[in-house]
């Protein structure tokens, strides 16, 4: 199963204070906005997102279809495939693909330890 690219995205409570503690480990702004609550940062191929206020917990969080720097990769297996995998295996998902649908889309699972896993697939 290919499941793109990693990251781990934080629940963190302020956003300009996490920045500033990442940035001392090395990690640079990737993508996202301040005013959107939300920063993608980068340590060579290290990834993590930073979300303030909009999910509980942390989340393991994967992307088909893209690379580390979020360049579409050629072969990838669509979340729709993954999704169909996970349930052959006996997988409960926490959050399904939409139905009848192409191109971006989600799906959540939990690990034994209640991890949440978000497969995110933006094209």
């Amino acid at each position: 199963m290919k499941l793109g690219a990693f990251s781990m995205s934080l629940n963190v409570k302020d956003l300009q204070v996490s920045k500033a503690f990442y940035e001392k480990l090395g990690f640079t702004a990737f993508a996202g906005t301040e005013e959107m609550n939300y920063l993608i940062m980068k340590n060579e191929n290290a990834i993590i997102g930073l979300f303030q206020g909009m999910f509980e917990g942390n989340i393991l969080t994967f992307n088909p279809g893209w690379d580390e720097n979020a360049q579409n990769i050629e072969n990838f297996d669509d979340v729709r495939e993954i999704e169909k995998s996970l349930k052959k295996d006996g997988i409960s998902l926490v959050q399904e693909v939409k139905k009848e649908t192409e191109g971006p889309g989600s799906l959540i699972v939990k690990d034994p330890d209640g991890n949440l896993i978000l497969i995110d697939q933006h094209r």
